[in-house]
């Protein structure tokens, strides 16, 4: 059923609750030929059971949106060129190989597609005589030990390709190399796209500095298991994919220091969300170092860090849009998403943003 206003309050949500139709033609297949071109949907959430503020801009909009005193904190991870092909080795059949994590220098955990999935000590013929060597199963993923790659990040540079989210019906062009990418991407590791650094460009991180805004970052390593929707009704069975994250000394100064002035924590995205808060102990003091995450946000989870949000739209039914509805509150998001809806906002990965203020019901910090 598409999201509607007039959903009753529910003690206790499930799976059901978050799905919407979505039009297929608003999942957008290519970005824009600006990354600042794409829309903006400005959120305010409700106060009393008042309907959200909901106000139609332009991305560059945001930079008068942000307070010199406010401090914008991005996910500076680099996508590698996660998916492969090769063949077996023996039969000679075809396997479609997608990193899900880096495990060091030489080995993976990998998705793979084949008529019949390898096993234990398969091998698997690589371009370049390269061979991926499966070491064992772990559920839906595969341990691989690569051989033959030297350096594995500079080889899937060479002979990986990007791996574009399933939604997007198309192989990847060489133009996703640069446009699947943030331009302050630094860090390689990632397997998906922090989404919403997508939007900005040089020109628009030079308005927000000149206005004085300061600007922290985090690395969070997305994981294809960002795209898998949440299977059970009951909210508690889900297990949360994990991912690797690492704060810095000086991000977490820089945080402090925010909080000191009387500033807002900007995240932007929810990999930079979902890292700060890993790291927050539940005072709400910020840890540096790293770690792996499974947090999963709910509506009910208190926010200690994070002020503001910029996110993209995200799809039904996925543990994202359950961390939107925490944030915002559950009602503005059903609002939030049907608005964009009806104004025919471009969805997913290429698609449109929202800044998302915090619900006033998540109390101070």
């Amino acid at each position: 059923m598409p999201f509607s206003t007039d959903h009753p309050p529910r003690p206790a949500y499930t799976r059901s609750d978050f799905e919407f139709d979505l039009p297929p033609e608003l999942i957008a297949q290519y970005p824009l030929p600006e990354r600042t071109a794409s829309r903006l949907l400005h959120v305010i959430p409700s106060v009393e059971n008042n309907a959200p503020m909901l106000a139609d801009l332009t991305f560059k909009a945001l930079p008068p949106l942000i307070a010199p005193n406010d401090l914008l904190v991005f996910n500076d991870t680099r996508v590698i060129k996660a998916r492969m092909f090769g063949k077996k080795v023996g039969s000679g059949g075809r396997v479609e190989l997608l990193i899900e994590r880096l495990l060091g220098e030489d080995r993976a955990l990998v998705q793979m597609r084949a008529s019949h999935l390898p096993g234990a000590g398969a091998a698997i013929a690589l371009a370049s005589d390269a061979r991926a060597l499966v070491l064992s199963r772990q559920g839906r993923f595969f341990e691989v030990r690569f051989d033959g790659t030297g350096d594995l990040v500079t080889w899937l540079n060479e002979h990986g390709q990007m791996p574009l989210p399933p939604y997007i019906r198309r192989a990847a062009e060489d133009a996703d190399d640069a446009r699947y990418q943030t331009v302050y991407a630094r860090v390689p590791g990632a397997v998906a796209a922090p989404t919403a650094g997508l939007h900005f460009d040089e020109a628009l991180l030079a308005a927000l500095d000149a206005r004085g805004v300061q600007r922290a970052t985090v690395t969070l390593h997305v994981g294809a298991g960002t795209f898998q929707p949440v299977q059970h009704e009951d909210l508690s069975r889900h297990v949360m994919h994990r991912e690797v994250y690492e704060i810095s000394a000086a991000t977490v100064a820089a945080i402090e220091a925010t909080r000191a002035r009387g500033g807002r924590v900007v995240a932007i995205g929810t990999t930079s969300l979902r890292a700060l808060e890993s790291a927050a102990d539940a005072a709400g003091a910020l840890h540096v170092g790293h770690g792996e995450t499974a947090l999963f946000i709910t509506p009910g989870y208190r926010f200690k860090v994070v002020d503001r949000l910029l996110t993209n739209f995200h799809l039904p039914g996925s543990t994202l849009l359950m961390l939107i509805a925490a944030f915002g509150g559950y009602e503005t998001m059903r609002a939030a998403y049907a608005h964009a809806i009806r104004s025919q906002y471009r969805f997913f990965s290429y698609g449109d943003a929202m800044l998302l203020e915090r619900s006033q019901k998540q109390g101070k910090r």
